[in-house]
């Protein structure tokens, strides 16, 4: 796999359920070098989650609240074990901007058993794989730290194109030093791209920022791949929906699903 130095955040301090990080420069979404773009904070609260775990369990669903611009600074992460249970459990995740001293983000996920013992049924087909896809310039004017800091290979549509897009993902940097990026950081250090690469507007005309992100996740993805099919549907308000397939290298993974804030671009952004 090709790789970048460094990772997206530098691992400060760690303590029971909690770790303090300094976000770098490849948390950067492309509209401002300050602002992170969603994937590598919800993955960030998927790895505290799994720390509280003893690996006998799997996510199921994983549900993110951007409670406003993640700043690209230090963070503090703690995660808590709201629902315990002998078959799922709930936990709990917050995200705190330690230099506001205000919280930016939180994440709940269902954890169930780990087993390879359950029914198979009929699964979406899975698009063309990553070698039949292509690379595509980055829009002139965007912010490249996140974009760089991801390998892009597009089956179907573009950045650059409002519509219907299929695109395989594959980060080129852990989340943190020395430390492998989990299926489920993975995934989700990716699946927030979904509203930019299936997007049904022109980037310059239209805002339609997600302020959350639910993804249901039927097995852990394997490999270094994450596959989204995206779409966007909008009806003439200001909510939008933006939903992706996922699938991995060998199927079918799951689905995504983000709520969407439509504004005119010339309109100022909201906090």
């Amino acid at each position: 796999m090709s790789s970048l130095p460094g990772a997206f955040y530098v691992l400060d301090d760690t303590g029971e359920g909690s770790s303090t990080v300094t976000s770098t420069e490849h948390t950067a979404g492309p509209w401002s070098a300050d602002a992170q773009h969603g994937g590598p904070p919800m993955a960030l609260m998927a790895r505290e989650a799994a720390r509280l775990g003893d690996g006998s369990r799997v996510v199921a669903r994983v549900t993110c609240d951007l409670l406003g611009p993640v700043p690209v600074s230090r963070l503090l992460v703690e995660a808590r074990v709201a629902r315990p249970g002998r078959t799922v459990e709930l936990v709990e995740v917050s995200l705190t901007d330690l230099a506001a001293g205000r919280q930016v983000a939180r994440a709940a996920l269902w954890l169930v058993p780990r087993t390879d013992a359950g029914p198979v049924t009929p699964q979406p087909q899975r698009p063309a794989g990553p070698a039949e896809g292509r690379e595509q310039p980055i829009p002139a004017g965007w912010h490249r730290g996140y974009l760089d800091a991801v390998e892009w290979r597009w089956v179907a549509g573009s950045l650059a194109e409002p519509g219907p897009a299929t695109v395989w993902m594959r980060p080129r940097l852990t989340l943190v030093p020395g430390e492998p990026l989990r299926p489920l950081e993975r995934l989700l250090t990716c699946v927030d791209s979904g509203s930019g690469a299936g997007a049904a507007l022109g980037m310059g005309e239209w805002q339609f920022m997600n302020t959350e992100l639910t993804a249901h996740v039927v097995r852990e993805p394997v490999g270094e791949w994450v596959c989204l099919q995206a779409t966007t549907v909008v009806a003439g308000g200001a909510a939008g929906l933006a939903r992706a397939e996922v699938f991995d290298e060998r199927g079918f993974v799951g689905q995504s699903a983000q709520s969407l804030l439509v504004r005119p671009a010339t309109q100022p952004t909201p906090s």
